[in-house]
C-alpha cells in the first residue's frame, strides 16, 4: 500500500511528472546505456529503442502504475504488473538489475525537473517504484518458478529440425531440444524469445509466440520478416532468421512465458487476429484439435489477401477438426482461394458472439482496439477480452478495464 504522505505527494506531482515522462525515460536510457552498455548485449532490443516504443511504454507503465495507486491505495494493478513480469523474465531479467533501474530512473527525475524533486517529493515516488518493483520481483520469481529455471537462467539451445515458407516473408521453423532433454512445459498462447548474434558482435532477443500444439516436445515459431517503416531499419533478428537458418542448425530459444494462453474452461471461444497475429491463435487452435475439444470456437482473421494469410490452410484444417467451430476471414484484396471471404476491416456484424465468450486478440494496436469496442457494444464484458502485444505493449491505459 502507498503511505497516506507519499499517496498526497505523488498526487500534486503526477500532473508534472507524467507530463515529463517521455524526456525522462529518454534521458534515463541514454545514460543507463552510456555507463552500462552491456545492458544492450542481449536485454534491450534497439529496434524499440530506435523507434521510442520502449520509452514510451516504461512511461505508461509508471504513469498507469502510480494512477492505479492513487485510484484505490489498498490494491495493485496486478494485470498490468502480470503482464510486464512476463514481458520481464522472457528476456531474463533478474531482482538486482531494479537497483541499476533505480538509480538512472531517479537521477533522470532529478536532471528533467530540477528543484520540483525536493527530498519529500523524490522519497513518494521512491514508494511508488519500489512498490511496483518489488511486486513485480514476487511475480518473477514464481514465473521463473513454474518454469522451471532459476532467476535468469532462461536460455537451451535448440536444434532446428524444419523449414517452412508459410507466406511471402513469413517462414515457420520446427524446433527439437539439442541438449536431448524433454522440452520444457508450455501453454498454447505463450512465446519463446530467440537470442541470437549480430553481425556487429551484439546479442539481440525477439519473443515469437508458439504457433503449433505445444504438448510435445517440438515447438514452432512463425517469423515474419520485419520492413522498416517509413524509412526505418529492417527488423535485425527476423532478418537474420530469414536469411541463414536452415535445417540443422542450432537457435537459442527461452523457457516459454506469457500470460496470454488458453484458458481450460468450457465458455464460447473468440480468436480474432490479424497479419502475423494468427500465429498464437493457430497455437490455441492445435491445442483444442489435439485435446479434442468441443468448444464453440470462432475464427476470426483479417489480412491483406489470402495468400499473405500465414497459415490460412492449416487454420482451415483445424477448425474442421473441431465439431462446434466456424472460422470467418477478412481481406483487402479477396481472391479465388477464400471464396467466401469478406472484404476489407474486420466487422462483426451479421456474426453471433456469445456474451458469454473468452475472447483472444492479437494484431496491430488499431485492430484489436477496433475489435474490442466491437465486442463490448455486443455486451462481452471486459474482463472477458485478452490480447497479446508483439513488443511493448503501448496500450497499457486500457489494461484496468
Amino acid at each position: 500500500m502507498l503511505s497516506a504522505e507519499s499517496a498526497t505527494l505523488v498526487k500534486a506531482t503526477l500532473p508534472a511528472v507524467a507530463g515529463a515522462l517521455d524526456e525522462i525515460t529518454a534521458r534515463f536510457y541514454a545514460t543507463m546505456f552510456r555507463d552500462r552498455p552491456e545492458l544492450l548485449d542481449g536485454m534491450f532490443n534497439r529496434g524499440n529503442q530506435a523507434s521510442g516504443d520502449q520509452r514510451r511504454a516504461l512511461a505508461g507503465s509508471i504513469a498507469g502504475f502510480a494512477t492505479a495507486l492513487l485510484a484505490d491505495p489498498g490494491t495493485r494493478p496486478d494485470a498490468l504488473l502480470a503482464r510486464i513480469a512476463h514481458k520481464h523474465t522472457a528476456v531474463g531479467v533478474t531482482e538486482d538489475q531494479y537497483t541499476i533501474v533505480h538509480k538512472y530512473l531517479f537521477g533522470a527525475i532529478a536532471d528533467v525537473l530540477g528543484d520540483a524533486v525536493t527530498p519529500e517529493v523524490a522519497a513518494a515516488w521512491d514508494e511508488v517504484y519500489w512498490l511496483m518493483a518489488g511486486a513485480l520481483i514476487a511475480q518473477e520469481a514464481r514465473i521463473y518458478q513454474a518454469a522451471g529455471v532459476a532467476p535468469g537462467e532462461i536460455w537451451r539451445p535448440w536444434t532446428v529440425v524444419e523449414r517452412r515458407e508459410e507466406a511471402p516473408g513469413v517462414v515457420s521453423f520446427l524446433l527439437r531440444p539439442a541438449d536431448g532433454r524433454p522440452a520444457p512445459a508450455a501453454k498454447a498462447g505463450q512465446y519463446v524469445s530467440v537470442r541470437a548474434r549480430m553481425a556487429d558482435g551484439v546479442h539481440q532477443l525477439r519473443q515469437y509466440s508458439l504457433s503449433g500444439d505445444p504438448g510435445g516436445d517440438l515447438r514452432r515459431i512463425t517469423v515474419k520478416r520485419v520492413t522498416g517503416a517509413d524509412g526505418g531499419p529492417d527488423g535485425e533478428v527476423s532478418e537474420l532468421l530469414h536469411r541463414t537458418v536452415r535445417p540443422g542448425d542450432e537457435l537459442t530459444l527461452s523457457a516459454p512465458f506469457g500470460d496470454v494462453v488458453l484458458d481450460e474452461s468450457d465458455t464460447p471461444l473468440v480468436l480474432a487476429s490479424a497479419g502475423i497475429g494468427c500465429t498464437p491463435m493457430v497455437g490455441m487452435l492445435a491445442r483444442l484439435a489435439a485435446t479434442g475439444s468441443t468448444r464453440p470456437v470462432l475464427v476470426l482473421h483479417a489480412d491483406g489477401s489470402p495468400d499473405e494469410h500465414a497459415l490460412r490452410t492449416e487454420t482451415r484444417e483445424l477448425t474442421g477438426r473441431l465439431p462446434r467451430a466456424r472460422s470467418v476471414f477478412w481481406y483487402d484484396r479477396p481472391g479465388a482461394a477464400e471464396p467466401d471471404a469478406r472484404v476489407g476491416l474486420m466487422n462483426l456484424d451479421g456474426l453471433d458472439v456469445s456474451v458469454d465468450a473468452t475472447v483472444y486478440l492479437c494484431g496491430p494496436l488499431p485492430f484489436m482496439r477496433a475489435v474490442r469496442t466491437q465486442l463490448l457494444e455486443r455486451g462481452v464484458p471486459p474482463r472477458a477480452i485478452r490480447y497479446e502485444v508483439f513488443g511493448p505493449d503501448l496500450w497499457l491505459p486500457d489494461t484496468a478495464a
